[in-house]
């Protein structure tokens, strides 16, 4: 593979004007494809296989005209302290605020509270419900302005006037100032790390190429693969992330190629040979961990891994492939410049210019550290890990709601008083399907039905029940007296669910319970179920690949404890912040509560990737020096010198960028920005700087043993370049750098046990 990418990197450097011509071109047409797609809309999570979705799946066919496609908004009341929503008054404003919608537009209907009963024990709280002929992503600002203006002039006579439902919702565009901010922060880290403004640009110029490819194409792509605005965002925040990391490793490593005296072309092609190598290795695991995603049966999750993917694999082929081509571009001002004052690359100054500037002292000074207190820092590191990852113990999975929202939305407020006026079950109802095609006596059943659920603990009331016109199916709502996310209504879907047996063995009918709480439920707890078994994969595929990538046994497992450490203190913060409320004001959240269900397999999937990168750019260093006669502890101080500072801005750069996310006010956004940021923290800075190099200090030779017949077995795909050593002479100017094998025999090039060449 190095020989091949090595040719591919040479290639494009010759052929700039022509691969920078064919990126933008690919560019503009993802851009223009975006501007004429039809914007999306954002769907309902649907789970294949659960009762709520057979539930679900049943409506569709039997009852297909109650179930409207339009958006609906809830207009809710709430009477001046001291009076009711039912004076005389007060009502005249309702009606005639509901007056002013009804038919105008694109309503389909405004009902009257007074009429269906839709007003509190109390009298204080009453609400509408609007339903329109068109979609949310279809609904004119025409329409949103009217529902708005309705509601504000109706505040106007004294009421309280919320907006709950979906008319209102929007999806939220990236480029908030958070994001910015970490993008501002990402650029300042290039700067620093690689002394030059120009590489510094180049990276963040190929990483935003590669981002506006992949967004133009989900956006394109939104309508026709039912792609979210979720899936942009994620799209978007990894391929950022992502894409300026691999363009940072290869262009540090041309920096050194171009500061060991190699000509700018030769430089090019082994950049891209041997960190290109590493990019691939890299992008792929991210790749196959986000499509591996499909796997548990959420359509969301898979388009949202699928989404990700195809933004990873873009950042990897804009690395390979226009990243060379800039360096024929901006020539030597990409190197720093400290090396372009000090003269012609390769020259005794240059080198000496070159290693003052690339070889960072802290790195080195950390790792000798490390090497001396090896146990110690193990043990504090890992101590530390465990003690933040305590809180991922009390994880609780769900699906946020308005519920979620922030008080500031009158989304939130129009939960809030629903739940006031109507009880906290009434924002979460449940929707019983009763299948009568099998009952000989119809009436009998669904009046079972009825009578069975409302004897059931935690039931607050059930609605008449719905024939469909064939006679064959009842629907009727039940609303539970507790909130939608509460462990009591999850334990009264699991109730309903249990009397359906009786009831069937009485009737012949089938009893089903959904509607989006059952929904909600059901996903959670599938989520929960496949999470260990997702987990397991994860972790042999991270030790099958690390152990074709470092032909060892103990680095692979090493690595896949240490994963472990990271995502589990990675799920502890996110307890820690959206459970139980540490910092969440800090952060913007305003709602505690479960901890979005989808988190942990989709945090997995993507930190699995990502911790494979840092891996992979640390230690195929220290595996190089090893490999030609550094000692054990030589090859880790070596791997810190070469790679520690471009590991340490390429982590920082990828906080940054996730933590940038943290502001939008989407619940999924949040959670995902958090936790992405607190994995890659933990991953990047105590597992791979402190535990890696504490453990291949007290493994020594071991670390790198692999039995014969693994040896024999396992593919050779060489990320370090050597077969690119042996095909491609070196440079003349290069220097001897090989370090002596302390061994006894001397030598300068150590012939591996089995496994180690």
């Amino acid at each position: 593979m190095a020989t091949l990418l090595y040719r591919a990197g040479r290639w494009a450097f010759r052929r700039r004007r022509l691969v920078g011509g064919l990126w933008l071109g690919v560019l503009l047409l993802a851009i223009a494809a975006a501007a004429m797609a039809p914007a999306g809309e954002e769907e309902d999570l649907s789970m294949p296989g659960t009762e709520s979705q057979q539930a679900f799946d049943l409506l569709d066919e039997r009852f297909p005209q109650g179930n409207s496609q339009g958006a609906e908004a809830r207009l809710v009341f709430q009477a001046p302290d001291g009076q009711r929503v039912t004076a005389k008054e007060n009502r005249a404003a309702v009606e005639e605020t509901i007056g002013s919608l009804d038919g105008g537009g694109q309503v389909a209907s405004a009902t009257n509270p007074y009429e269906t009963g839709a007003v509190s024990e109390d009298g204080t709280i009453a609400y509408s419900t609007v339903t329109y002929t068109a979609d949310v992503v279809d609904l004119t600002e025409a329409t949103k302005s009217a529902l708005e203006d309705a509601a504000d002039q109706a505040r106007t006579t004294g009421l309280t006037v919320e907006i709950g439902g979906s008319a209102l919702d929007a999806e939220e565009a990236p480029g908030g100032t958070t994001e910015i901010i970490g993008i501002a922060v990402a650029a300042v880290v290039l700067v620093l790390a690689l002394g030059s403004l120009v590489a510094a640009g180049l990276s963040l110029l190929t990483a935003f190429m590669g981002v506006g490819i992949a967004f133009g194409l989900v956006s394109a792509l939104a309508v026709p693969l039912g792609l979210t605005s979720t899936v942009a965002i994620l799209a978007l925040m990894l391929g950022l992330a992502v894409g300026i990391d691999y363009a940072l490793f290869i262009t540090s490593r041309y920096r050194d190629e171009r500061a060991e005296g190699r000509e700018p072309e030769e430089a090019a092609g082994r950049a891209v040979g041997t960190a290109g190598s590493a990019v691939v290795f890299a992008g792929a695991t991210v790749f196959i961990a986000l499509v591996g995603l499909g796997v548990v049966g959420i359509p969301e999750l898979t388009k949202m891994g699928m989404g990700g993917a195809g933004a990873v694999a873009l950042a990897v082929l804009v690395a390979l492939t226009l990243v060379p081509a800039l360096f024929g571009f901006f020539g030597r001002r990409v190197l720093p410049r400290a090396v372009r004052k000090a003269g012609r690359p390769g020259s005794g100054h240059a080198r000496a210019a070159a290693t003052a500037a690339g070889r960072p002292g802290l790195g080195t000074r950390w790792a000798g550290f490390v090497l001396r207190r090896p146990a110690a820092v193990l043990l504090v590191a890992g101590l530390g890990l465990g003690a933040v990852a305590v809180p991922a113990l009390s994880l609780e999975l769900g699906l946020p709601g308005d519920e979620s929202k922030s008080v500031e939305t009158t989304q939130r407020r129009a939960y809030d008083l629903l739940s006031d006026g109507f009880g906290p079950g009434f924002n979460g109802p449940l929707t019983v399907v009763v299948d009568l095609s099998e009952s000989t006596d119809t009436r009998a059943a669904a009046d079972l039905v009825v009578k069975t659920v409302e004897s059931v603990d935690g039931v607050a009331s059930v609605g008449d029940p719905l024939l469909s016109e064939s006679g064959d199916t009842a629907v009727l709502t039940a609303v539970p007296e507790t909130a939608p996310n509460s462990g009591e209504t999850k334990d009264l879907v699991h109730a309903l669910r249990g009397t359906a047996s009786g009831i069937e063995a009485e009737t012949g009918a089938g009893v089903l319970v959904t509607g989006m709480t059952a929904m909600n439920i059901d996903i959670s707890e599938a989520m929960s179920d496949a999470l260990i078994p997702y987990l397991i994969v994860v972790i042999g595929l991270a030790v099958l690949l690390l152990m074709v990538v470092f032909r060892s046994i103990l680095v692979p497992v090493k690595a896949a404890l240490g994963f472990l450490l990271s995502v589990g203190a990675a799920f502890g913060v996110l307890v820690a912040v959206f459970q139980w409320g540490w910092a969440a004001d800090l952060l913007g959240i305003e709602q505690t509560g479960p901890v979005m269900s989808l988190m942990p397999i989709l945090i997995i999937g993507i930190v699995f990737g990502l911790a494979m990168d840092y891996e992979v750019f640390l230690l195929s260093r220290m595996r190089e020096s090893y490999v030609h006669g550094a000692s054990p502890g030589e090859a880790i101080v070596s791997g810190f010198r070469r790679s520690g500072r471009v590991v340490a801005a390429a982590a920082i750069i990828m906080i940054s960028v996730f933590a940038g996310f943290v502001g939008m006010s989407n619940p999924t956004v949040q959670t995902m920005g958090v936790g992405l940021a607190a994995a890659v923290a933990f991953d990047a800075f105590v597992v791979r700087m402190a535990i890696v190099p504490a453990v291949l200090a007290l493994l020594g030779h071991r670390a790198w043993w692999l039995p014969r017949i693994l040896n024999r077995v396992l593919p050779n795909v060489d990320i370090e370049g050597e077969a690119l050593n042996k095909a491609v002479p070196a440079s003349p100017t290069v220097p001897d750098t090989t370090v002596p094998d302390p061994a006894p025999g001397g030598g300068r090039v150590r012939r591996l046990p089995v496994g180690r060449e």
